[in-house]
């Protein structure tokens, strides 16, 4: 999993607007440094092995950087995301780039974060709701791809997307913040049978559930030393970036980067 990947650029990363509680227009991202910082991601992604295709970003849209909103991608078919009005003109792109690279399209019925709010697991579709997702759309994707879906609702909007709140570290395996979801979607997780890795205030409030793991390496933000150690723990290479001006517009590692390569369930 995790292994073909398609990422923007930090070019025109600035924050134009407000839709998360970590944006600020007052405090806007060196872009310099931003950029550097995404393709310092790139670069770790392609030395673990990873292809990371690339797509121009848009003037006019300042949040493109996030790829993993654009859509959800399993099977070689790509359901789009239905943003924040703020963010809907970059849709086109992805529809485009999507299109041009032979996967089938489809439009989301409802709001929907992409892959923030979808995140496969094996036969699992770890399915966030209640800030920027429709609960709804979960039904749709369920009957798409034929994942058995799991309906997780975070716990405010500091949780704005499922990916900063689970982490998917191999089919087996989730690493979470229990206080990210509300109770009935704790219980929920830990029916599944999954192994769990609980992960602190500290270590989440940082952004270290925004990563991204093949199942050997995961990469991930810098500042969260309590998971990284306890992944290591377990047999992974882990490798640790900063992501400071990439924070700024409330996205990590997991933001930037949309999977095309997630399997049909089975």
């Amino acid at each position: 999993m995790n292994r073909d990947l398609l990422m923007s650029d930090a070019v025109h990363f600035r924050i134009s607007y407000e839709i998360n509680p970590y944006m600020d227009r007052s405090c806007q991202p060196d872009t310099e440094a931003a950029v550097a910082e995404h393709e310092a991601i790139a670069a770790a992604h392609r030395a673990a092995g990873r292809t990371v295709r690339a797509m121009e970003s848009a003037p006019e849209c300042p949040d493109m950087v996030y790829t993993a909103n654009g859509a959800f991608v399993c099977d070689g078919r790509a359901v789009l995301g239905d943003p924040p009005a703020a963010r809907l003109e970059e849709i086109r792109y992805f529809r485009s780039w999507l299109k041009e690279n032979e996967f089938e399209v489809f439009d989301a019925p409802y709001a929907f974060s992409g892959q923030g709010d979808a995140l496969a697991c094996g036969r699992f579709l770890l399915a966030g709701y209640g800030q920027r997702t429709d609960e709804r759309m979960h039904g749709f994707l369920a009957e798409l791809f034929g994942h058995e879906t799991v309906l997780l609702r975070t716990a405010g909007e500091e949780w704005y997307d499922l990916d900063l709140a689970v982490a998917v570290i191999d089919e087996r395996t989730l690493a979470y913040h229990p206080e990210a979801l509300e109770a009935g979607s704790r219980s929920r997780l830990r029916e599944l049978g999954l192994e769990l890795i609980e992960v602190d205030a500290a270590d989440a409030r940082a952004f270290a559930l925004n990563l991204v793991s093949d199942g050997t390496t995961v990469t991930m933000t810098q500042g969260a030393p309590r998971l990284a150690a306890t992944l290591r723990e377990r047999g992974l290479t882990v490798v640790e970036l900063d992501t400071t001006e990439l924070r700024k517009g409330g996205g990590g590692v997991r933001c930037t980067a949309l999977t095309l390569d997630n399997p049909a369930p089975r």
